[in-house]
């Protein structure tokens, strides 16, 4: 089991620091969602030109691996022009993650919109990740769907995958996502969803006024260490990314707080296992 963390904890960071960070905390990866307070991250002067040679040789040289690109892709839109919008932005995706190395893309399913039914919407979701799936296989690129929003429960997830084509698709497994909307457990939601699970996020969060306030990891509501004791049970190979939601909850502590908390908390929780 690998551990990372989405650059969703540390918007404003450049690439620099997160990947200091990486390193002296000692992550296997990092997740990017944003760099700089920018998710247009195939346009960012890093991951373009000459500056895209130098980030990949410095990944390499830090031992850091980028585990997944994270996309603001949804394809819950009545609107064809919208799902076609996202899908464009997906391919652009796929085409940086290439160049990083990354195994995939994350996009969202997400939320039943005016305009839409359930049904409907899940056929617009499935379709987008099959044509998604096809491009990136030249890549070497996969389109894995997030556990999230009004499709998080494993079974819907996994139903949505089951007819895009499970031909280079996968799920992140979001597992705090469905216990919070759905009070689905996290033994549940592997035994459902298990052999599709690609990528793990892992969060806390305690019962409050959003109603689910993010809370340090081993602090909160979720059964975290439940969590990891699940997934070291089932051997569970992939990673496990740390998913600090500072950029949608500035007030929460910051990531020079967050990160390190929970890099010591998965690595004693670990040892335990040893």
């Amino acid at each position: 089991m690998n551990i990372a963390f989405s650059t969703l904890a540390c918007p404003d960071w450049s690439l620099d620091r997160v990947l200091e960070t990486a390193v002296a905390l000692g992550f296997d990866g990092i997740e990017l969602r944003f760099v700089e307070s920018d998710d247009r991250l195939w346009l960012r002067p890093e991951f373009t030109g000459a500056r895209l040679r130098e980030t990949v040789h410095r990944l390499r040289d830090a031992g850091v691996r980028v585990c997944c690109l994270d996309t603001s892709c949804f394809f819950h839109y009545a609107e064809e022009s919208s799902r076609q919008a996202a899908l464009e932005m997906g391919r652009a995706s796929i085409g940086l993650a290439a160049a990083l190395s990354a195994p995939a893309i994350r996009v969202f399913g997400d939320r039943v919109q005016p305009g839409g039914d359930r049904a409907g919407t899940m056929k617009w979701v499935a379709e987008a990740i099959r044509t998604l799936a096809a491009y990136g296989q030249s890549f070497g690129v996969a389109t894995w769907l997030e556990t999230h929003g009004d499709f998080s429960r494993a079974a819907d997830t996994g139903a949505i995958l089951t007819e895009a084509g499970l031909e280079n698709t996968g799920a992140i497994w979001d597992p705090l996502n469905s216990f919070s909307e759905f009070g689905e457990e996290p033994e549940a939601g592997f035994g459902e969803l298990g052999p599709l699970v690609r990528h793990v996020h892992i969060k806390d969060a305690r019962r409050g006024a959003f109603p689910w306030e993010p809370v340090l990891v081993g602090t909160g509501d979720f059964p975290a260490r439940s969590l990891i004791d699940l997934l070291v049970r089932r051997r569970y190979q992939g990673f496990v990314s740390f998913e600090w939601e500072k950029r949608w909850h500035p007030q929460i502590p910051p990531p020079d707080v967050a990160l390190p908390h929970f890099a010591q908390w998965v690595r004693a929780v670990r040892e335990t296992h040893v």
